[in-house]
């Protein structure tokens, strides 16, 4: 079968390109530059737990050496803090910010050197064409080439090329914000924690990076004058003062510039075998919201769903569901951002209806900023049948606790950490296990009929074992989709029931596809190991 076809080297188009290689689907990723991403430390990135769990399973490196999570959050307003936020014990792992450069670099480093991903730069799409069987492009460059592909998915930003020639509409509102930016090298007095300041009708964030580095955002007129040298500077001098007692402390200006914002959401992201995904597809990233974010969940969200279209077909049900989830929270989250922005921005609106708006516009910036809330969280997606025999703290939907889990080696890893692999996870909650060499409970208990029940599912899993989850009681089996979202729970084993289930995630089975085994004939027996069931 022909590889897919990805438009677009930014780190959209490469973690898409490496979570398909991850599922054993090879890929080429078409390039319009020279393959080469030019430093700006003022162009960085924040990822939060779902993201950056993401790129560090596919190999980006760079994030443990140039990224820097927050030791805590701070908020001030006008010139006094009103809060502080710490990570240590929190709902959520602190964010990680990273240069855009740093992102993309490692992991352009790690797809050019996986064998199923072939990387050609100074490649520039003008035409494609689909039929029934798969889409051909054609690219101008260094030279003028043919490339033939079972899908094709527009990665190639706002102003993608591919979504022009599809002919898809990208309506929206023009510059919902606009910010001045400032990389610089300095010291202030709270190393290593981010910081939201609130001096009506002023804005201004700091985030931290290694080395001493800080990012600044001064949040500007969405239509102004020119932001000139000098008055950069001017904002980087009092910022610093006002930070510093009054005095602005030495700096080190790396990077600046101006940075408009606008809101757009494509009619349709999906057109027979072509798709769209990150910039192509969406523009947000106004009240602290993270564009490349959001993008990464596309590619995490619609590789595994090409990845069992490739390996074993793939009803239409559930390509079209890829739009269907992935437009829908990108919406949810615009529509957050435009209710939030009369509250936050002083322009009347909801400001009358919400007592001491100041706090909570306070608390809408920081639910931005930090992942949560209508603004960031991770999403949850409505599975077509929820199916929950035993209630959780997570529902069918939701993103999965990183909760620490056997895997099939017998090391115990978290949970997210397995993700990505176009598998199901089926997970036995068992407590006790942990501290169990697991010999001794691979032919105990539910484990011999849960084997046997997972080995008859309509696709590839991998059973897995936890001592504990948030919410579950013991013997609670969990259904995980590949891209860590909770398909359904159970009590026991339920092999007819776990089939459906397993049959509903993936939409049904392909049309024309082989009628599968009844799964409640299925015989019990003793696995030598939790292995990946194919």
């Amino acid at each position: 079968m022909d590889p897919v076809i990805v438009v677009g080297a930014g780190p959209v188009g490469l973690s898409l390109a490496l979570a398909l290689a991850g599922s054993g689907v090879p890929s080429v990723v078409l390039d319009e530059g020279p393959g080469k991403d030019l430093p700006r430390p003022a162009r960085t990135v924040v990822l939060h737990a779902d993201t950056a769990a993401m790129a560090q399973r596919l190999g980006c490196s760079p994030l443990r050496d140039e990224g820097a999570y927050y030791t805590a959050w701070r908020t001030m307003r006008r010139g006094r803090d009103t809060r502080r936020t710490t990570f240590e014990d929190g709902p959520a792992p602190a964010p990680l910010h990273v240069p855009q450069h740093a992102l993309a670099r490692g992991l352009r480093d790690a797809a050019g050197t996986h064998p199923l991903v072939q990387l050609v730069t100074d490649s520039k799409l003008d035409s494609l064409e689909q039929d029934d069987r798969g889409v051909t492009a054609h690219t101008r460059g260094a030279e003028t080439t043919w490339w033939r592909g079972s899908y094709l998915v527009g990665c190639d930003g706002a102003r993608s090329t591919v979504r022009k020639l599809l002919g898809i509409r990208f309506p929206g509102r023009t510059a919902v914000e606009r910010h001045a930016v400032a990389a610089l090298r300095t010291e202030l007095p709270w190393p290593g924690e981010a910081l939201l300041h609130r001096d009506p009708p002023h804005e201004t964030t700091a985030r931290p990076l290694p080395d001493g580095v800080w990012r600044l955002d001064w949040l500007l007129p969405a239509r102004g004058e020119l932001v000139t040298p000098d008055a950069l500077v001017t904002l980087v001098r009092d910022s610093l003062a006002g930070w510093c007692g009054g005095s602005t402390p030495p700096y080190d200006l790396l990077d600046t510039g101006v940075h408009t914002l606008h809101h757009r959401l494509a009619r349709r992201w999906r057109d027979g075998r072509a798709f769209l995904a990150g910039d192509a597809a969406h523009l947000l990233g106004a009240l602290g919201t993270q564009g490349v974010g959001e993008g990464l969940r596309d590619a995490e969200n619609l590789a595994w769903k090409l990845a069992l279209a490739w390996h074993q077909g793939a009803s239409e049900a559930l390509l079209d569901s890829y739009e269907e989830e992935r437009r829908t929270a990108v919406a949810a989250r615009l529509r957050a951002a435009d209710q939030s922005m009369p509250v936050l921005r002083g322009g009347g609106g909801l400001r009358t209806l919400l007592p001491g708006s100041a706090r909570t516009g306070e608390l809408l910036l920081t639910d931005g900023h930090l992942g949560r809330g209508p603004l960031g969280a991770e999403p949850s997606y409505a599975p077509p049948v929820a199916v929950r025999e035993v209630p959780t703290d997570t529902d069918p939907g939701g993103p999965v606790a990183n909760v620490p889990v056997t895997a099939p080696d017998g090391s115990t890893v978290p949970l997210r950490d397995l993700l990505g692999r176009g598998r199901l996870l089926v997970v036995l909650v068992a407590p006790g296990t942990g501290v169990w060499d697991r010999r001794h409970w691979l032919g105990a208990g539910l484990m011999p009929r849960l084997a046997a029940a997972v080995s008859a599912l309509p696709v590839r899993t991998e059973l897995l074992v936890a001592d504990g989850y948030p919410g579950a009681p013991a013997h609670t089996v969990l259904l995980v989709r590949p891209d860590g979202h909770l398909a359904a729970t159970f009590a026991g084993v339920r092999p007819a029931e776990l089939y459906e289930a397993a049959d509903t995630v993936r939409w049904g089975a392909p049309e024309g596809a082989r009628a599968p085994l009844d799964p409640s004939s299925t015989t019990p027996t003793t696995p030598t190991h939790p292995a990946v069931i194919d």
